[in-house]
């Protein structure tokens, strides 16, 4: 294999080459591609079948009904004659559009819009001393499905809008199945779940023109968070580059709430639950974010399946907070019932516990991404649940939704969502049962059955609620005094911005409150910024052209938490992409040995060239082209490197190309744009030989941060993995 044929381009919609005819010799279904898997087959009640997971796919060489019937036409209807009327007769016709027509279902409220993969999660065994939870014992690997999703918007919209990301983990355990059902963002908006429909339907397009779509910048959104002030916390966050990652790859998860780790003697410790990316935190630009969206919807959902087709697998460490297990219930003067609250990682430090690894594609989206239902009170001996009170009505809500989505109460029968463990659960019959029950007492206890199944103790593995005493108290609708607090966290998170970090908030602000028509929307809620952070509310009411308001109410000071930040430190580069801009005078030797420095150190490697096919030179030499002028836009690149300075290619016409203009005389006026939106992004650019001409054609300065040149490729490309490690040149820009 040639190191050309090495480098995986991922994209390739198919394992094997389709042929230019319509293929008529009968064959079976092709194989799933090498970067897919579908769920392990285990039957409906759990047990392992031996059975490939490719076992429950459509078999056979045949067209047939549902029913095995082969068939010999379904292009035309039965009619009575050839211009007759259909017939009612029509067994297929009636079968294909009537499944056809119910082959939808009730898309999630929130978290519609997902993506999902396989993996394996290993765990290091640092947390068995405070939990008796087998997959966290040493060196225990389990089998995860894994679900990132955006909250707000439709499962038609787009990726990479400004919003709260799911990030929701199934291990399939041996002792069941644990459902680990987070986000992003380590608070949430409201302290009790009773609110929750409230922030859904104010966060939600206006119900009479449905618009905006999947965005948080409009007025019943900010009414309601400028009202509840309990919201401020998580809103900030949103406003931060935490709203809009650079990839699921490189997004934090966190469990939100505070849960109980139960150990071998029935000790307790509280615990908060977080995923760090191995590749660190990493964040798009506003309008980068924004030309997306335009370009590539799919942007987020693209970006993970390619990396694992290119086999730069997505990897997170789980890691913990722990916390004594006290009467109160609170650390450092922070209530950990409290989902409006975090624990800054400086007051206690996150643990690493086990490494999880995304190493395969879905098979088949609905399936799997769209049918898998997580739901936070599927939990394992070891792990047990708080009084959260948001928690507490999760534990209701998500059961009940999935039995509304999918159907039915058998909804863990679906292959993604059956346990790995032995069911025998005397639950029967319901829409949907796949499982064919056998005895004739499903109760308990019984005789007829041989009094299976029995009840199990402690000491085989038996889930025991642990027995927290519940104080005297007064049956009310309220909540403690100490979840009373709503400015002070909000305060803290953004004093411990980086200034860069800083200007990007107040940006989101100005913009989303600038686009709420009603001025007392606005109005209200920079008193809860001036709250929060006096410079802060400043900056935007300056934007919006309102007056400064004075701060209402007491904030307390807190050590600030640099752990916050997303800059500042360096992490590996596999899984980036690097665009290569070349045309017929491009010099292919160094172009190879570009691609061949970048594969090395696991980054993925495009050529941009004025066509498709290949680029090719006198000695024979080809390199295959994977974008054109035409295709290709800064969004898609962590970085760029100009490989030539020739002049502009066909097809520059603003008329064939919106991208074009007919000002530049060098360069081809898309690759000036593709340069200078890498440039105001703050993206790695870098150019050798002759090409270093193009970057001044292009306006670009040598002496800016984040820009190399060099004589040569593997100089360049030294510099650009370098560069790359700290994601993008932010001091190109000075924040203000």
């Amino acid at each position: 294999m040639s190191a050309e044929e090495a480098i995986i381009i991922p994209g390739v919609p198919s394992c094997e080459p389709p042929s230019l005819e319509e293929t008529t010799s009968p064959h079976e279904p092709l194989p799933a591609k090498s970067d897919q898997q579908g769920p392990e087959a285990v039957s409906p009640t759990g047990s392992p079948t031996g059975a490939p997971s490719n076992a429950r796919a459509q078999s056979g060489q045949y067209l047939t009904t549902a029913q095995g019937l082969r068939l010999t036409d379904t292009d035309h209807s039965l009619k009575a004659g050839p211009r007759g009327p259909v017939l009612l007769q029509d067994h297929h016709l009636r079968e294909k559009i009537t499944h056809f027509d119910h082959e939808r279902i009730p898309e999630r409220v929130i978290h519609a819009r997902g993506a999902g993969a396989h993996g394996l999660f290993r765990s290091y065994g640092t947390a068995s001393k405070i939990t008796k939870a087998g997959f966290l014992a040493p060196d225990v690997e389990t089998p995860v499905f894994v679900r990132f999703s955006t909250v707000l918007g439709s499962r038609g919209s787009a990726d990479t809008v400004r919003d709260t990301r799911g990030f929701s983990t199934k291990f399939y355990t041996d002792e069941g199945t644990y459902d680990l059902v987070g986000n992003n963002i380590p608070v949430f908006f409201i302290q009790d779940g009773i609110k929750f429909p409230d922030v859904v339907h104010a966060a939600k397009p206006h119900p009479d023109r449905e618009i905006p779509q999947a965005q948080s910048a409009h007025d019943t959104f900010w009414d309601f968070v400028s009202l509840h002030t309990e919201a401020q916390a998580h809103t900030i966050w949103n406003m931060s580059d935490r709203g809009i990652p650079r990839s699921y790859r490189t997004m934090e998860g966190f469990g939100v709430h505070t849960f109980r780790l139960v150990d071998q003697n029935g000790k307790t410790t509280l615990v908060k639950f977080h995923w760090k990316p191995k590749q660190g935190v990493h964040s798009l630009v506003w309008e980068e974010a924004q030309l997306i969206n335009g370009m590539d919807p799919d942007f987020h959902r693209r970006d993970l399946a390619d990396a694992i087709e290119s086999g730069a697998y997505p990897q997170w460490e789980l890691g913990i907070q722990t916390f004594p297990d006290n009467d109160e219930q609170t650390f450092e003067g922070i209530d950990l019932l409290d989902p409006t609250k975090f624990v800054p990682e400086e007051l206690a430090a996150v643990q690493p516990v086990g490494l999880m690894t995304l190493n395969a594609n879905p098979t088949n989206y609905f399936a799997e991404t769209e049918q898998v239902a997580f739901h936070p009170g599927h939990l394992v001996p070891g792990i047990d649940l708080t009084n959260d009170p948001l928690l507490q009505v999760r534990l209701f809500s998500y059961l009940d939704t999935q039995i509304s989505r999918l159907g039915g109460p058998n909804f863990a029968q679906l292959p993604i969502n059956r346990p790995h463990a032995p069911i025998n659960d005397m639950l029967r019959d319901g829409m949907h049962q796949t499982a064919v029950h056998a005895g004739v007492a499903p109760y308990h206890p019984n005789s007829l059955d041989g009094g299976c199944p029995f009840l199990a103790g402690e000491d085989v593995g038996a889930f025991v609620d642990v027995p927290e005493e519940v104080a005297a108290s007064i049956k009310e609708r309220r909540n403690p005094a100490s979840f009373g607090d709503h400015f002070s966290q909000a305060r803290l998170f953004f004093r411990s911005l980086t200034a860069i970090e800083q200007d990007h908030t107040i940006e989101a602000y100005t913009f989303e409150l600038a686009k709420c028509y009603e001025a007392t929307i606005r109005e209200r809620q920079l008193l809860a910024l001036a709250n929060i952070d006096a410079g802060l509310c400043a900056a935007v009411a300056t934007g919006l052209g309102m007056a400064i308001p004075d701060a209402t109410v007491q904030t307390h000071a807190l050590e600030l938490s640099p752990a916050v930040s997303q800059l500042g430190g360096s992490w590996p580069i596999a899984g980036r992409i690097v665009g290569i801009i070349t045309d017929a005078s491009s010099d292919l030797s160094q172009i190879s040995v570009a691609r061949a420095a970048l594969k090395a150190v696991g980054v993925v490697p495009l050529v941009i060239a004025p066509h498709g096919g290949f680029l090719s030179d006198n000695e024979g030499q080809m390199i295959a082209v994977q974008r054109t002028y035409l295709t290709a836009r800064s969004i898609e690149f962590d970085a760029v490197i100009l490989a030539h300075a020739g002049t502009p290619a066909t097809g520059k016409e603003p008329s064939k190309d919106a991208k074009a203009s007919p000002n530049a005389s060098v360069l081809d006026p898309r690759i000036t744009l593709l340069l200078s939106e890498a440039y105001r992004h703050s993206k790695v650019i870098g150019a050798w030989g002759p090409s270093v001409l193009g970057l001044k054609t292009a306006g670009i300065s040598q002496s800016s941060a984040g820009i190399t040149v060099g004589d040569n490729a593997s100089t360049v490309i030294i510099a650009i993995t370098s560069m790359l490690a700290t994601h993008r040149a932010w001091e190109r820009f000075p924040a203000t």
